[in-house]
């Protein structure tokens, strides 16, 4: 290698190295987060989740919606066939649908009474009580109206019998009810609804009047259950104009394995007992387990009292009472109890009906000092809630309703 050569690459190899060193090779570092291209990817991730979050929300909305649907669906349907479960067919004759006919009513029954809307616009007075008169049953109450006083219907349902007798009701409606009631209005002067119309619980339904065998203007209101008539206030307290529970229990009471002469019975488990020919205080003593004295009291009668056919005798205290009861008597109404239970077998659909020891423990389970609002006009989930210093999804909760529920005027709502 020639000297030159050699000069030639030691220079360049000085030169080389002179700007490497003014020039340094960075190393290579993470970028920043505040690089662009991490703001773009954020942004991108952002992009993505939110579209996924859109894409659960449409999709929860979606089932929201066919669920409501599907609830909508069965309530009509309900209300398209009220209680069909139970009554098997629908006639637009008879008051009672199985007049003639022979009818199995199961042992016990709970009706869901928490609905109820008062069928007038602002109650007044009970002018006459259910309950026996001289030759007949009075198998309703008449509640003071004016003539021309809009008439409600007490629950959602559809109208069975539009008619009328001109010794007895008048013009009348009668409407059946998914809860397996049926109310009848009595005495009316005009028609609002025809029949099979199905009508919410606070409709309008007819006008009040003075018609048939009637001797001022009243509504007479009844309430049946599969053709039995039930003391309508056993399951209102008029007073109030509110349920006395949002659960009315019937119960179809045997003594020993017959039908007894029983015709209605409370939440209280209150027992009556109709008088027929033959009976005395102390065969009616016998029959219920309890004493022709306890009778007396719970009755105002005395010993010596003459008993009319069709009379009605109150044949037990009531829970309340009964828990108050000397020991021999509570043995007597346990013994009466066992035999009346020995058989129960419920008829009705499983969402409707249950066995005598179910509805007890179901009584129970309810408070006894539960407070109910009415609807009013101007009234609110929130403002209802505020006053009664409770919560929207409480109140929600306690009436089976969502938020967004629209509340109807006159309707009953419990707030605690």
């Amino acid at each position: 290698m020639s000297i030159k050569t050699f000069l030639f690459i030691c220079c360049a190899a000085v030169m080389v190295s002179t700007a490497n060193a003014e020039n340094p090779v960075k190393p290579e570092t993470p970028e920043t987060p505040n690089h662009p291209t991490h703001k773009l990817m954020d942004k991108r991730v952002s992009e993505l989740m939110a579209d996924r979050v859109g894409f659960k929300k449409d999709m929860a909305l979606k089932e929201l919606a066919e669920i409501n649907e599907k609830a909508e669906l069965e309530a009509r349907e309900n209300l398209m066939f009220p209680a069909d479960e139970l009554y098997g067919e629908w006639t637009n004759e008879w008051v009672n649908p199985f007049r003639g006919k022979k009818v199995d009513l199961p042992d016990s029954c709970i009706i869901d009474c928490s609905t109820f809307v008062l069928p007038m616009d602002s109650m007044t007075r009970v002018t006459s009580k259910y309950g026996p008169r001289r030759r007949r049953m009075h198998k309703g109450i008449d509640l003071k109206v004016q003539i021309g006083d809009t008439i409600r219907a007490a629950f959602d349902g559809k109208v069975r019998i539009k008619n009328f007798e001109r010794r007895g009701y008048g013009y009348y409606l009668v409407i059946r009810h998914p809860n397996g009631l049926e109310t009848v209005y009595g005495h009316l002067s005009k028609f609002l609804v025809g029949v099979n119309d199905i009508v919410r619980a606070g409709d309008p339904i007819a006008l009040g009047g003075n018609t048939g065998r009637s001797t001022g203007s009243h509504l007479h209101f009844e309430t049946r259950f599969l053709g039995q008539a039930i003391n309508p206030a056993d399951i209102i307290d008029f007073e109030n104009s509110i349920p006395h529970q949002d659960q009315y229990v019937f119960r179809n009471v045997k003594i020993n394995g017959r039908k007894s002469n029983i015709y209605t019975s409370s939440n209280s488990q209150m027992v009556y007992h109709r008088v027929k020919s033959g009976d005395t205080l102390g065969k009616i003593a016998r029959i219920y387990g309890t004493t022709v004295n306890e009778l007396c009291r719970l009755n105002g009668l005395k010993s010596t009292s003459m008993l009319r056919i069709g009379q009605s005798i109150r044949c037990s205290a009531g829970v309340e009472t009964a828990a108050k009861a000397t020991p021999k008597a509570q043995t007597q109404k346990k013994s009466t109890a066992s035999v009346s239970s020995k058989k129960i077998t419920v008829q009705a659909s499983s969402s409707a009906t249950a066995s005598l020891g179910e509805d007890t423990n179901t009584m129970n389970d309810v408070e006894a000092t539960s407070v109910y609002h009415r609807i009013k006009s101007g009234d609110t989930l929130g403002a209802i809630a505020k006053r009664y210093g409770t919560s929207v999804s409480k109140l929600c909760e306690l009436n089976g309703i969502t938020k967004t529920t629209v509340l109807r005027l006159g309707r009953s709502l419990r707030c605690s």
